[in-house]
């Protein structure tokens, strides 16, 4: 009865397959080093036992420099100054800072809206379903049991609530 088995993972699978075909080509490379006379490659060789063995480089120490530092240029009519005029008067006449309706659309907007992701691409992935076969997060998990138990606790509240009416008319 396939009731109580588990369902294996594409990944799982995929990761299984890959190991035992790993498996085959060293026992293979093995095999090819046997038939040349050759001995397998040596273990790699702890670099920090190397280096510690090794004497130390003489260091150079920098000689300052004789030249004096090289300015660009900068174009002053590029950027221009804003004038009294032009900037936004955040003030009323009795030294009170005005109400700025757009400032505070922005930030309510801005709470509501989260910060961006650093990769785009991936969410979209995850909202739409794309990748298939991936276990849900462990977070996920318990928030969709907690989710189902409270709604199985209102459900039967629910329904013995409505039985207590009915036997109590009767």
């Amino acid at each position: 009865m396939s009731l109580f088995t588990k369902k294996r993972d594409p990944i799982t699978e995929r990761e299984h397959a890959l190991q035992t075909q790993i498996a085959s080509l060293e026992i293979e490379i093995k095999k090819l080093n046997q038939r040349t006379g050759q001995s397998p490659r040596r273990a790699p060789v702890n670099r920090t036992a190397a280096v510690a063995s090794r004497p130390e480089p003489e260091r150079r120490v920098p000689q300052p420099s004789t030249t004096e530092p090289v300015f660009e240029p900068v174009a002053k009519h590029k950027v221009p100054a804003r004038t009294e005029a032009e900037a936004p008067a955040h003030y009323n006449e009795q030294g009170v800072r005005k109400f700025d309706l757009a400032g505070a659309l922005r930030r309510a907007q801005g709470i509501f809206r989260g910060a961006d992701t650093s990769n785009p691409k991936l969410v979209s992935y995850l909202a739409a379903g794309s990748i298939q076969g991936l276990k849900p997060l462990r977070y996920e998990r318990r928030v969709a049991r907690n989710r189902f138990i409270l709604l199985s606790v209102v459900f039967f509240l629910l329904l013995w609530g409505i039985l207590a009416v009915i036997l109590r008319s009767r």
